[in-house]
């Protein structure tokens, strides 16, 4: 029994192993941050150690395997190579040179980004007749490979459909060979399968032992096949109703099959939980501009004739009354039936009404933003969990033998073959297009290509990305595998490029053409190493004027908030070692305007333990318990947490999407920092809170933000 609580924990037992998760989660992130410090000092310690007469030596400790160690930082924090390239501008007319160099920048930067240098700044000059090109790339020490693949020239090209990644081909892609090895192999699981189940089924059956000869689930081959408990939210969503027609220590004596697998099953038990879910009935009566409403009565017609029918209403003929009234179309033909459903699943105004009814109790009218509702409360249950274990085994599809191929192939015809893109309309519709001219290599090529090619898409790729999207629109960072088609074969050496394009669209995408495909050769004439930007002193100076801030918050927190305050200094710790250690996991690149961010980020975190200690402190000063206050605290403070992080997320998407690269360091950095704020205020205070709570401080409420020194008994 004491085995079975341990693994199985409720109540207090649950909340203490969440913390010890917590704990444990805080200590590795906060090795894996400190470790490259660990190891920087390892000696500086040890000589400590033995000049102290202390025989002790700290090992160094190998991270090879994990992600980088160390902070990526951005060239105003560690330095990095200053390029200059200088483009050779003689073969292009006087008028094109400006855009000329502009394509010739954008070419650069993206292939600067693909390379995956941290935060490069890419500029351009033109002073004395001289186009230049200035590239600035953090942490660079030895660009020999960036440089070389910075001065490459032909990344045009145009590409045609390949038939292999057709859906209708892809269903016949298998050969004949490959189904008989595919249908040989699920036989083979099939009868595995039969097998194990008949061995199963057998009276007195070491099951654990059949799951280990025959499992193919690694996992869970070593524990008896047990995968935990299934509920309703289960990925496998046949798998729960195959489970609950089985009695608890039996195992089904039939397969379980989905897409991707054959499995025996069984339960070994059934509980509970502590959750319920209720079903109901209900009426709804709209109004003109409310959500979804077609009806064109006013907010007063609607109530009146809502609070009309709460009057007629029974639990005898509220179907047919529903049936006959409500604007619901969805759950009006079945008598206003919405089912089963649990908390959370239902706007607050409606599932505050409904879980308050008795069976078969009718409400009051209920407003919400779809009109005016009455209830009736139908039935009320458990939410049921089902632990199971299982014996897997393996199927195949087409898609485990062939892997997924290319959409586009090359046609052999590139950069090299366009002589010059230029704006120009349709003298019919006057829509503006681009138009091309090849040379004569390039004319041959595109013959042939179009000739075998009619009523089928050309792919137009610039640096490995579509130069048209989904639209037709000539934005060259959209990834959609979109192309034109070919109407027809087309001779000459001249085409056009359609699509629902503006005059400065149009002139951006010829830009981007000609930068790709005319002869503009870039030289490099200048590359040295520099040092930080803003130097040592300045970033010591940003850190310390954090650190005193973040202080500041600390204290504040503490001295108003009381013990609160202190559970949420130590969830902002835990919150800021999480983000760090995501920095570095993922190899984000830390400038100063990141630090910004990441500071401004704790502001906010800090922010929503403050919405939250604002609500508990009205429910204890209503006269709530502790532990109600904290549970309806963190409930009603929740949709204004989550309102005020979205509008702040949107914020920073929409800074990383249309800014320069200073700004998008700044704008990624708080993103990531508003997304775990949200776990440590949520998640990190809430379990500190509850914990505390039910210690003897708990007792005296005052501590909490509740009425001054009164004891309040804690249930």
């Amino acid at each position: 029994m004491g085995i079975g609580r341990l693994f199985r924990p409720r109540g207090r037992g649950k909340l203490r192993w969440n913390i010890f998760a917590l704990v444990m989660l805080a200590l590795v992130v906060t090795l894996y941050n400190g470790m490259g410090w660990y190891n920087s000092n390892r000696d500086y310690i040890n000589n400590g150690l033995h000049e102290k007469g202390i025989s002790l030596t700290l090992p160094a400790i190998d991270w090879s395997s994990w992600p980088p160690r160390d902070f990526r930082l951005g060239l105003d924090l560690q330095g990095g190579t200053h390029l200059v390239y200088e483009a050779d501008m003689k073969d292009i007319a006087s008028g094109d040179r400006g855009s000329a160099l502009e394509g010739v920048r954008d070419v650069v930067e993206r292939r600067v980004n693909i390379f995956g240098v941290s935060e490069p700044i890419v500029q351009t000059s033109k002073t004395n007749g001289m186009y230049r090109v200035i590239v600035e790339l953090a942490g660079i020490s030895d660009p020999a490979k960036t440089i070389a693949q910075i001065g490459e020239r032909t990344l045009l090209e145009f590409k045609e459909q390949n038939p292999a990644a057709l859906g209708s081909d892809r269903a016949t892609e298998l050969t004949e060979d490959q189904k008989l090895q595919m249908e040989g192999y699920n036989n083979i699981a099939n009868q595995r399968a039969k097998e194990a189940l008949q061995a199963s089924l057998v009276k007195d059956a070491d099951f654990s032992a059949i799951v280990k000869q025959y499992s193919e689930d690694s996992a869970t081959k070593e524990n008896g096949g047990d995968i935990g408990w299934v509920n309703n939210n289960s990925q496998d969503a046949g798998l729960l109703p195959f489970v609950q027609a089985i009695d608890p220590g039996t195992i089904s004596p039939t397969l379980y099959e989905s897409p991707n697998s054959e499995q025996i099953v069984k339960l070994l038990e059934k509980r509970d939980t502590d959750e319920h879910e209720m079903s109901a009935s209900h009426i709804l009566i709209c109004y003109k501009d409310t959500t979804g409403c077609t009806k064109d009565r006013t907010k007063d017609e609607a109530k009146t004739l809502a609070e009309t029918l709460q009057k007629m209403l029974t639990p005898e003929n509220f179907a047919d009354i529903a049936t006959k009234n409500s604007d619901d179309i969805g759950s009006a033909p079945g008598g206003g039936n919405l089912g089963y459903f649990s908390m959370g699943m239902m706007v607050p105004p409606f599932e505050t009404a409904a879980f308050a009814l008795s069976d078969n109790q009718i409400s009051d009218v209920v407003e919400t933003d779809f009109g005016f509702h009455i209830i009736l409360k139908t039935g009320e249950r458990p939410v049921s969990e089902y632990h199971i274990a299982r014996i897997l085994f393996t199927k195949k599809t087409p898609a485990d033998i062939l892997p997924p191929p290319e959409y586009f192939l090359s046609t052999g015809l590139t950069g090299k073959h366009l002589k010059k893109a230029f704006v120009t309309t349709d003298q019919q519709s006057g829509q503006v297009q681009v138009g091309l001219d090849f040379n004569d290599e390039g004319t041959k090529l595109f013959q042939e290509i179009t000739k075998r090619n009619i009523g089928k898409p050309l792919g137009i790729f610039l640096d490995g990305k579509s130069i048209i999207d989904s639209n037709g629109d000539s934005i060259i960072d959209d990834q959609d595998m979109y192309a034109p088609n070919v109407n027809g074969e087309i001779i000459g050496g001249s085409a056009v490029i359609q699509g629902n394009m503006s005059n400065k669209e149009a002139k951006l995408l010829a830009q981007r053409l000609n930068a790709g495909a005319l002869p503009v050769p870039v030289s490099l004439i200048s590359q040295k190493t520099i040092g930080a930007s803003l130097g040592v002193e300045s970033l010591q100076k940003s850190i310390f004027a954090g650190c005193i801030g973040l202080l500041l918050v600390a204290l504040f927190m503490i001295v108003y908030y009381r013990i609160p305050g202190v559970l949420a200094v130590i969830a902002l710790c835990i919150y800021s070692a999480l983000t760090l250690g995501v920095l570095k996991v993922f190899g984000v690149t830390l400038t100063l305007s990141g630090i910004a961010g990441f500071i401004l980020s704790i502001g906010i975190a800090v922010d929503a333990n403050i919405l939250i200690f604002e609500r508990m402190k009205e429910e204890l000063r209503a006269g709530k318990t502790l532990e109600s206050a904290i549970r309806d605290g963190f409930t009603r403070a929740w949709t204004s947490i989550r309102d005020s992080n979205v509008s702040s997320l949107i914020t920073s998407i929409v800074l990383y999407a249309f800014t320069t690269s200073l700004i998008k360091g700044f704008a990624l950095i708080l993103s990531v920092g508003i997304v775990l704020s949200l776990f440590s205020a949520i998640t990190v205070s809430r379990q500190l809170l509850r914990l505390t709570a039910g210690w003897k401080i708990g007792k005296h409420t005052w501590l909490f933000g509740g009425p001054s020194k009164k004891n309040i008994p804690v249930t």
